[in-house]
């Protein structure tokens, strides 16, 4: 007993010894920490401070893309993500959970708010050891009103994180020239972060303009990541928003033709469609748009084509090239309207389309109207020589890009080498250019001489307001006089206004347009021009008002369904003109000056020959219509001596076969003339102007016959000629 007694006497002395051992130890350890605040050779307290100190994001906002007057084309707006919280230790009241609970029910009713299925949506709620999770591209960007509807549901564990998506408040509206942005994960030490990134056009070429970079703010936290009670946050590094571009777009002219590029591309389903305006003083561009498109927020409609075609694309032009042969015979004095050729085939080479007769002599001017190839290929060739004509491609830039402010331009290609080649290039086959390389080229025609480079960047503007880069218009050649370029502005306006223009579809009300046709063939895949209506690449570029052009206009059409009684300009045309004339009016620009009556007594041409009579009254400003193929004045209406308002219409009777004319679109005084001097019985049926009539243009007439007329106002005139179904060979041929 005494033995055992003594050994549980030295036990507990051994364990008295060791616990005073490892006391003194512990205190001596604390002692040492507390007075060097190093413990195993590291400084606790900035330990401490890397372990609770947070950094929390200050987001900045990508620049703003503006149009010409200010209104937003593309800007960053606020979205959220979806985020769902899975650790349970962030749960402290049982009675209020603040991590997902029930994971198949929340996975059932997300399902109806994000474009996810709820197998998927369950099993990120399912993941294992993880804090919190995402749900990709189906959560972010979520709107504020999704947002609210999501936190209606209470659903435990949901929440969500603030962040910007990029907006495009106009929808299709220039696309492939603003582009689009995705957001881009970048891993790092130091985490994922996102960033926006251009994909395609200004907000690609723009990106280390726009781009924003976030701020920061230091703070102190508990474990969760939450600021410390009395504990303030410090060391702010203030967030820089990406600079604001203002572009020359209008939003108004954008919209407009947007509106008819949508109209067209419904009725007439073209493979492409082209379009642009542009101011010819300045070289800006107040519009580009083109079909197919896309949408830049849900990038519908990308995939159909990436290219912008204005700039990315060249191809044959067709008889818009025509305008530029024409300024350089003019340049160089080799242009006489009154002289003529005989039209047909060109050496071999190159023919006239369909609607011009083969074997007729007539004027360059109205070769000019009529869009001759012979025409054209001897003005080139002959008048004005090969290598002069070579020198004024150069000249209007058709060999270089136009270096215009949107990626990816291309330059023509000039084929030259082949006699076949030189005279093709005359009237705009073989050799390929880019409509934007012919919108700078026709500014010279509209700018007296001076070529402008176009151009889309007003100016880029930075946070604080300030211009940091802007863009001054540019002459980049003068290919042509002043003079000149007023000539071929006139010359070009007879191609709108005179009876067998090709562009007569294209004329405006109270404006004077000056302008060319084109129509290209197709090579198909075999090297050969396509045949058939529908395949060419229809064009047209004009300009307006004619006296003094404050807008120049590309648009083009590649192979739309015209079906039997649709040309080309009938397709432009729903283009071209609203476009144009709304524009104008929006622009505030007057329309051209209405000439000053004059009134005077018209003379007895009663037996004078035929030709003297006619030239003598166009000269006076008179339509001259002539029943009868004789060689004599026989009678004419209205009679002599009658005072006449400038334009009006004179019929001349003569001796033999008289002939009905077609009178589509005349007043019913001038058909009463018709009617009074050819001794017809008239009959007439609303009021305005003649949209029907009974018998048919060119049948023979004779006293006595029934004449009736259907008469409308002039919309109800525009409506029925869009209606027409007379087939206009000439200008699906040009």
């Amino acid at each position: 007993m005494y033995v055992k007694q003594r050994n549980m006497n030295t036990g507990a002395a051994i364990l008295i010894v060791l616990f005073g051992l490892l006391f003194f130890l512990l205190s001596c350890r604390f002692v040492f920490i507390q007075a060097t605040g190093e413990a195993g050779g590291e400084v606790l307290a900035a330990k401490a401070q890397a372990k609770y100190t947070k950094y929390r994001t200050i987001d900045a906002s990508r620049g703003s893309i503006l149009d010409s007057r200010g209104t937003v084309i593309a800007e960053d707006t606020p979205s959220y993500s979806l985020v769902a919280i899975l650790d349970d230790s962030m749960t402290v009241d049982q009675d209020n959970p603040q991590h997902v609970v029930d994971k198949e029910e929340t996975a059932e009713k997300l399902s109806k708010y994000i474009d996810l299925e709820k197998s998927k949506i369950l099993d990120r709620l399912q993941k294992e050891d993880v804090f919190q999770v995402e749900f990709g591209a189906p959560g972010r960007d979520l709107s504020h009103k999704t947002k609210q509807e999501i936190e209606a549901l209470k659903l435990p564990g949901i929440t969500f994180r603030k962040d910007t998506k990029r907006f495009y408040p106009n929808g299709v509206f220039a696309s492939h020239v603003v582009g689009y942005v995705e957001k881009k994960a970048n891993t790092s030490k130091k985490g994922t972060e996102t960033e926006t990134v251009g994909m395609l056009g200004l907000e690609k070429t723009l990106q280390p303009l726009l781009k924003e970079t976030d701020g920061k703010v230091k703070f102190e936290s508990d474990r969760w990541g939450f600021l410390l009670p009395n504990k303030k946050e410090e060391k702010v590094v203030p967030p820089k928003n990406g600079n604001t571009v203002q572009l020359t777009l209008d939003k108004k002219i954008q919209t407009f033709l947007e509106d008819s590029l949508n109209q067209v591309y419904k009725e007439y389903q073209p493979k492409e469609l082209i379009a642009i305006v542009a101011n010819p003083k300045t070289g800006a561009i107040y519009a580009m748009a083109q079909r197919p498109t896309f949408h830049p927020t849900t990038r519908e409609g990308l995939s159909q084509n990436w290219k912008n075609l204005a700039i990315e694309e060249n191809f044959e032009p067709g008889s818009t090239m025509k305008v530029f042969t024409l300024a350089a015979a003019v340049e160089e004095d080799k242009f006489n309207p009154n002289g003529t050729f005989v039209t047909g085939s060109y050496k071999g080479v190159s023919s006239d389309h369909s609607g011009i007769p083969r074997g007729k002599t007539i004027t360059f001017l109205e070769g000019l109207q009529r869009s001759s190839n012979v025409a054209f290929a001897t003005i080139a060739m002959e008048h004005l020589g090969a290598d002069k004509f070579r020198e004024y491609l150069t000249k209007f830039g058709f060999e270089q890009p136009t270096g215009i402010d949107l990626p990816n331009e291309v330059g023509g290609k000039i084929l030259y080498k082949w006699k076949s080649e030189k005279i093709t290039t005359s009237f705009g086959q073989g050799t390929v250019i880019t409509p934007i390389q012919q919108i700078q080229a026709f500014s010279a025609i509209a700018n007296d001489g001076k070529m402008r480079k176009p151009y889309v960047i007003d100016k880029v503007i930075d946070p604080n307001g300030e211009i940091i880069k802007e863009t001054k218009p540019e002459v980049v050649g003068q290919p042509i006089s002043a003079s000149t370029a007023e000539k071929v502005r006139n010359y070009l306006e007879t191609v709108v206004s005179a009876e067998k223009g090709t562009g007569r579809k294209y004329s405006i009300e109270g404006y004077k347009v000056a302008g060319k046709t084109g129509t290209a063939q197709i090579i198909g895949d075999d090297g050969r021009y396509q045949e058939g209506k529908n395949n060419y690449l229809f064009s047209f570029i004009g300009m307006a008002p004619k006296e003094d052009p404050q807008l120049i206009m590309y648009v083009a059409a590649l192979q739309p369904e015209l079906g039997e009684t649709k040309t080309g300009a009938d397709v432009l045309s729903a283009i071209f003109n609203p476009v144009m004339k709304s524009s104008l009016q929006y622009l505030n620009i007057k329309p051209s000056d209405i000439k000053e009556v004059k009134a005077k007594g018209i003379e007895d041409f009663t037996s004078v020959s035929i030709t003297r009579a006619q030239d003598q009254l166009q000269k006076d400003g008179y339509e001259v219509i002539i029943l009868g193929n004789g060689n004599q004045v026989t009678n004419q209406s209205p009679k002599p001596g009658s005072i006449l308002l400038e334009g009006e219409k004179i019929i001349l009777l003569t001796n033999g076969d008289r002939k009905m004319p077609d009178l589509t679109g005349w007043s019913l005084r001038d058909v009463m003339k018709v009617a009074k001097i050819a001794n017809l019985d008239l009959n007439t049926a609303g009021s305005g102007y003649v949209t029907k009539q009974n018998i048919k243009p060119g049948t023979k007439i004779s006293n006595g016959m029934y004449c009736i007329i259907e008469l409308k106002p002039p919309e109800e005139m525009v409506k029925k000629e869009e209606e027409s179904k007379e087939k206009d060979e000439e200008e699906v041929h040009d």
